[in-house]
């Protein structure tokens, strides 16, 4: 291959699907300047960026579109080789008419990988079908301070449940035969004053015990095959052009053997952002010398700009040679280099553009079913003065639902959900599937109660108080006010949350906080339910509501889920994956704290929340009893094994969800007070029923980076917690590790193992 073949396989271009079935289009964006592919082709073409993400478009005319691109771009190169497709699937594949399943922060709220790595296997194999090839999800960022933009898109604000849940997903969508993405590496999450792509101020042990532990577990044992650089600069390193990170970590420590890509428009970052580059040519050098094999969304800093600095003797092509290896080598593993490979998609052959309007359905009865299930159990039950579940008969004759997400049918979705993220841009197109409102859910839930509906705002972000009277009167009329609060998800600044949409604090949006008072002042009982992209501060709801309910931007089947835990034909499940603040101006601040991150007698600001991470009501009752430790001293190469029995003491079927943490009370380096180690959510139970919880636990768990830089575990007394919450621990087992400092490294234990065995009916 010449030079230009090579690294034409190294970049993308960003097009747009034809509505007609015809060629691609390349996107114009403010960022970029416009390609002309008929220059570009002759040579090659690494990737298409974002066809069916761009504008809406029919998924049969989209990927009879891409597949007569393919074969264009085909023709053109002289080595046949086809170009990879990628797309967003950070909650469902982000095309028009596709299923809008519940953001990743619903994920974590489930605590139910199973049910994860069936849900991206569903969007994998919907990607599939319309010839896309890598899909840029999950992300793994642990959750740092809740202001950010961009915590919908996390898992939560800890490592190992975002490391357990996010390897689920890719190994779903890889199971589908999707390059799953992992991003963004690393450390992205932890910007100051929690404002998107602004400096990141990280110790090193901070950013390998708790940023890199998720990363980490997918790479070790997900299968995933993809990998993108972050932003953001550690300690004025720039995640783009760090070797330490791409290279000797990623790869040479860790194994990862697949490409890593940059975020869009990363690469130029390196000069126009960071400053650590002085030209474009100069950025093109230094991120591939890290480890960055491919140039996202399209060509920038690869083109023109690299070629010279190779001319010039600035850039070695070894280093082009070396990504063009592993690009191509993805190519062959993903079957486009086969002699019989046929861009057009099974479901499609021999179906013309005039015929095939309406044929690919991305949002299908097993996509719904899923969507439900997912959003079903990520429902978290917050408070509750016995006022739910509305069931036998106890629905309420009037119900006011009063809130800005009272009647808005996109409140149920996060910023990279194709109606807001694209669709936003073409507001006369319909939304593709069906979103029903929360009104619409409850009228379905509730048929025999008059459901009354005022917004009391304009917008999730308005501060006006006009619309306060109506509501106000609405709720003294009613039997039970339903608060209809939360988020309205966007893209830099044009919503509540989402990227680039940080919070200065966790108050609710605009005036929701007032509104919520004045209901309160009512008299009338008011279920706070929140559709949100972030936890919030809810100020006297806390003590003073009937209820309080949070969902996560749950997708499409939402709203339904959400009505039906009210009424109690969903019994509530979810756990919370990120704590909820008690004031809205204790951030940063998660319950991965050491002593001086609690409250103490020398501060006057208490950054305990109202409602901890792991926490969530359910319908019935849970007994824990029965604490066995088999051994309580063990080496620091040894394992421990622990029991208890979890037994449903209530009158309703439930779920729990068993929580293991592990508190250090002396290391050699500050700890966090606790931090999750394992967990297992039990089958649901029957009043009465019972189940014995075991759980081994290796001494790898136990294990830190110690003063010098080294992970290490070491001897001592530890405390591990079974808890319902950081805030509920239930049962303590105290236990010894013995010998000498033990040194681990990547190949240590991860998970605690945990089985459970059915027990005799009380």
């Amino acid at each position: 291959m010449t030079l230009e073949e090579k690294i034409a396989q190294l970049f993308g271009v960003w097009v747009g699907a034809s509505a007609e079935g015809g060629d691609v289009a390349p996107h114009q964006h403010d960022m970029e300047e416009v390609v002309d592919l008929d220059e570009l082709l002759p040579h090659g073409l690494g990737q298409l960026t974002r066809p069916f993400g761009t504008a809406p478009v029919d998924p049969a005319l989209g990927a009879l579109s891409l597949a007569r691109t393919q074969r264009r771009v085909v023709a053109a190169n002289r080595f046949g080789i086809p170009a990879f497709a990628h797309e967003e699937c950070l909650a469902g594949f982000a095309a028009w008419g596709a299923t809008a399943y519940p953001v990743p922060l619903a994920w974590g709220a489930t605590f139910d990988p199973d049910l994860v790595r069936l849900m991206a296997a569903a969007i994998g194999r919907d990607l599939r079908s319309v010839g896309v090839h890598q899909g840029l999800a999950p992300v793994l960022d642990v959750v740092r301070d809740a202001r950010w933009g961009r915590v919908e898109e996390t898992i939560g604000e800890d490592p190992y449940l975002v490391g357990t849940v996010a390897t689920a997903y890719v190994q779903g969508l890889e199971s589908a035969g999707i390059v799953a993405t992992l991003k963004h590496f690393a450390g992205y999450s932890a910007s100051r004053a929690g404002r998107n792509l602004a400096p990141v101020s990280m110790g090193g042990r901070e950013f390998a015990d708790v940023i890199l532990p998720p990363f980490e577990m997918a790479v070790r044992e997900s299968g995933v095959r993809s990998v993108m650089h972050a932003y953001t600069d550690i300690d004025g390193i720039p995640s783009a052009s760090d070797e330490r990170l791409l290279t000797e970590l990623l790869r040479d420590t860790w194994g990862f053997e697949g490409t890593v890509v940059a975020d869009y428009f990363g690469i130029a970052f390196l000069k126009t952002l960071h400053g650590v580059a002085g030209s474009l040519g100069d950025a093109a050098g230094a991120a591939l010398a890290a480890g960055v094999d491919v140039e996202l969304p399209t060509v920038k800093t690869f083109g023109e700009p690299l070629r010279k600095a190779i001319a010039d003797g600035t850039v070695p092509e070894s280093l082009v040679d070396r990504a063009a290896r592993r690009v191509l080598l993805q190519k062959v593993e993903s079957g486009l280099l086969d002699a019989d490979w046929d861009p057009t998609p099974h479901a499609l052959a021999g179906i013309t553009a005039e015929h095939a309007r309406g044929t690919v359905d991305l949002d299908g009865g097993p996509n719904r079913d899923l969507a439900r299930r997912v959003a079903e159990e990520s429902v978290i039950l917050l408070s509750n003065d016995g006022t739910l579940p509305l069931t036998d008969g106890r629905a309420p004759a009037r119900i006011a639902v009063i809130g800005p997400n009272a009647e808005t049918p996109t409140a149920v979705l996060g910023c990279y959900s194709f109606p807001v993220h694209v669709g936003s841009r073409t507001p006369d197109a319909p939304l593709g599937i069906d979103l029903p409102t929360l009104r619409e859910a409850l009228a379905a839930e509730f048929p025999d109660s008059e459901i009354v509906t005022t917004a009391g705002l304009a917008a999730a972000d308005a501060s006006g108080t006009e619309g306060f009277d109506a509501a106000i009167a609405l709720a003294r009329e009613a039997d039970l006010v339903i608060a209809a609060l939360g988020d309205r998800a966007g893209l830099f600044g044009r919503g509540t949350s989402g990227e680039g949409c940080d919070a200065a604090s966790l108050s609710l949006p605009g005036a929701q906080e007032q509104l919520l008072d004045a209901l309160l002042d009512t008299g009338t009982p008011v279920v706070v339910t929140l559709l949100a992209g972030r936890p919030y501060a809810l100020g006297r709801a806390v003590q003073e509501s009937a209820a309080i309910v949070q969902t996560f931007f749950p997708g499409e089947e939402g709203t339904t889920a959400l009505a039906g835990v009210l009424s109690g034909r969903v019994r509530p499940s979810g756990r919370l994956p990120v704590s909820v603040p008690l004031r809205p101006g204790a951030q940063p601040s998660t319950y991965l704290a050491p002593r001086l991150g609690q409250a103490t007698e020398v501060s006057n600001l208490d950054p305990a929340p109202a409602f901890g991470f792991g926490h969530g009501l359910t319908y019935t009752t849970f007994d824990w009893s029965e604490l066995r430790v088999d051994t309580e001293l063990v080496a620091t190469d040894g394992e421990f094994t622990l029991a208890c029995t979890v037994r449903n003491s209530g009158t309703q079927p439930g779920t729990e969800v068993v929580q293991l943490y592990l508190h250090d009370p002396v290391a050699s380096v500050v700890q966090p007070v606790q931090r999750l180690v394992g967990y297992v959510r039990l089958p649901e139970l029957a009043p009465g029923e019972a189940v014995r919880v075991r759980a081994t636990v290796p001494a790898d768990l136990a294990s830190f980076t110690g003063r010098t830089g080294r992970r290490i575990v070491e001897p001592g007394d530890l405390e591990l917690r079974l808890s319902a919450s950081s805030t509920t621990p239930l049962l303590t087992a105290r236990v010894t590790l013995s010998g000498p400092v033990r040194e681990v490294d990547h190949r240590r234990r991860l998970h605690a193992h945990f089985t459970t065995e059915p027990m005799p009916q009380a």
